[in-house]
């Protein structure tokens, strides 16, 4: 087995310069998105969102983004997961996407708002039929004795909603982040990296910097 510290990539694919670069942030995560899409890598739309409790202690975990325009990137959970409430306590996140394939990342922060139960509704009505069952029969986050309890509870409302109209649950539903701060990072050789920040100014224009590697 090779040792962990000799495991070592050298980026060299492309460069991130300021003059490429879009003077809105969104655009340039469009950019990139659409170069990501066209690169058919798998699952393009897996990013890590980071949330903090009161108590100041952060958890991560991997989510999907399901839209994203001016006004901040969308996904969606359960109301009642441990994420959920760490964003109520504190709607301070981050998000980041790391596509390796084009050697990328982009990290976003900014803060999470619930969307109306319009938009929920019609994102849900979407979804197929297996992961809207899912959504009543998993009460994420909560300790739960054996997987019988998960197949017991997919039982019992694929017979409560054979009929085939399925609501969508109370506690399911999105959130919007709003971003505040975007970097763009493109690997370079030597670790000498391309980073780009955005931040969102009070009148709604963003400054770009470039950080050191």
């Amino acid at each position: 087995m090779n040792n962990i510290a000799d495991i070592r990539k050298e980026y060299k694919q492309q460069i991130l310069l300021e003059k490429d670069a879009k003077p809105n942030a969104i655009d340039q995560f469009d950019t990139w998105w659409q170069q990501a899409i066209n690169s058919n890598i798998d699952e393009v739309n897996a990013m890590t969102l980071v949330t903090v409790n009161a108590q100041a202690k952060p958890t991560a975990r991997i989510v999907l983004l399901k839209g994203f325009d001016e006004n901040g990137f969308v996904f969606f959970s359960n109301y009642e997961s441990n994420k959920a409430q760490n964003i109520l306590q504190n709607p301070h996140v981050c998000l980041v996407f790391f596509w390796k394939e084009l050697e990328r990342q982009v990290r976003i922060e900014g803060i999470a708002n619930t969307l109306s139960s319009q938009a929920n509704d019609i994102y849900f009505n979407s979804r197929p039929t297996g992961s809207k069952i899912g959504a009543w029969a998993s009460p994420q986050s909560t300790v739960i004795e054996n997987r019988q309890i998960l197949e017991e509870n997919v039982a019992e409302y694929t017979q409560q909603f054979e009929a085939g109209n399925i609501p969508r649950p109370a506690h399911w539903g999105g959130y919007c982040v709003l971003p505040t701060l975007i970097e763009f990072w493109q690997g370079r050789p030597s670790r000498l990296h391309d980073r780009l920040q955005y931040t969102l100014l009070n009148n709604n224009e963003w400054q770009i910097a470039r950080l050191a590697p």
